[in-house]
């Protein structure tokens, strides 16, 4: 592949495409062309630090219309595909799968169409070095017990709609290079946290409701375990994968940071408290709710990233310590963008009960 490549980014406004496409132009010659059709949890605004570059784009599109995406293609003429695409919260989905269903499946599969039919009219050196790369989840792996970590080599067993549709969407995109010849490379990542991140998730509606004194509601005993990954951490990684990985592999990303939800939360309180000090509030510990368990809430995730460590030579440079602190001061920093979102899209109310 020559050293400036043209690279397709869909869900370019999300929470992990955008650090993708701001991490693309700030280390690399790489031109970018973000797709995404600006759903509640898309945000311009989190590509605001790379707009006025020349070598970024972007098209409003939702990657469910093939004959848009076939026309972008056409248009761009990508070297590289990165698929992040999708809708990606759990609680969501419990309360409407069908979406899910239509962008991670049926959306997938058009984009796979879309990029089959541009792969092959591409003259034989470049179909040679075009990538799709598809970004999922270790969710499509279900639950570990309390030892053992997932790997490429784990069995499929997703247990949420959710989980079940990014496993609908691995097994697409595996499926296109056996029987096309497509060339993919897959990944499946940890919880990502960070900066610009959808304040429905866990870190980030912990984060604003100390600031603002709101209850921190957690679900069971939060005893649920996740590895946590810093979101840039994971740009890096990503574009790893989708230059230089090898056709035909999946490559587990984590962050070796296992944590409880009640760690997390206590964690996020600590330094609440510590950059953001309000004697009314403090200690923030205390606004900590037990609520009802999220339905078939899986207990306990965590990655071995050997393999991509061993052949891509990448590693985590946050800890989670350093990155919740580095995502504690971003939004301190950020209010006018998380302001916005309370106030208009999300207010922070529970999702997923049934």
């Amino acid at each position: 592949m020559s050293d400036e490549k043209r690279i397709l980014v869909t869900g370019g406004a999300g929470f992990i495409g955008s650090a993708v496409t701001r991490e693309i132009i700030r280390s690399t010659p790489h031109r970018v062309l973000v797709v995404d059709k600006l759903t509640y949890a898309g945000c311009l605004e989190s590509l605001e630090p790379v707009a006025n570059d020349a070598r970024y784009g972007f098209k409003r599109a939702d990657i469910v219309d093939g004959d848009v995406m076939r026309a972008l293609f056409d248009e761009f003429s990508p070297d590289v595909v990165m698929h992040l695409a999708a809708e990606s919260h759990v609680d969501r989905s419990i309360d409407g799968p069908g979406e899910f269903i239509r962008t991670n499946v049926v959306g997938t599969f058009s984009l796979l169409q879309a990029a089959l039919g541009y792969w092959r009219g591409l003259p034989q050196a470049r179909r040679d070095s075009f990538r799709f790369h598809h970004i999922s989840t270790d969710e499509v792996f279900g639950s570990l017990g309390p030892e053992g970590f997932f790997s490429e080599t784990t069995a499929y067993q997703p247990t949420s709609p959710y989980s079940a549709s990014k496993a609908a969407s691995d097994h697409l995109v595996m499926a296109w290079r056996h029987t096309y010849g497509l060339p993919t490379v897959l990944s499946n990542c940890s919880n990502n946290y960070g900066p610009y991140h959808f304040p429905e998730k866990l870190i980030p509606l912990m984060i604003l409701n100390a600031l603002e004194g709101r209850k921190l509601p957690v679900y069971g005993a939060g005893a649920n375990v996740r590895d946590w990954l810093y979101v840039e951490d994971h740009a890096r990684a990503l574009l790893s994968v989708a230059t230089r990985g090898r056709v035909g592999e999946s490559y587990c990303i984590g962050g070796h940071n296992e944590k409880s939800n009640l760690e997390v939360v206590r964690g996020v309180c600590a330094l609440v408290d510590e950059l953001a000090p309000d004697p009314a509030l403090a200690p923030r510990e205390n606004l900590i709710e037990f609520v009802s368990d999220r339905p078939g809430h899986d207990l306990r995730y965590a990655i071995d990233p050997g393999k991509i460590g061993d052949d891509l030579g990448w590693r985590p440079r946050e800890t989670f310590e350093s990155g919740l602190r580095r995502t504690v001061e971003w939004y301190l920093s950020n209010r006018g963008w998380w302001e916005r979102i309370r106030s208009r899209v999300y207010g922070g109310e529970r999702l997923g009960v049934i």
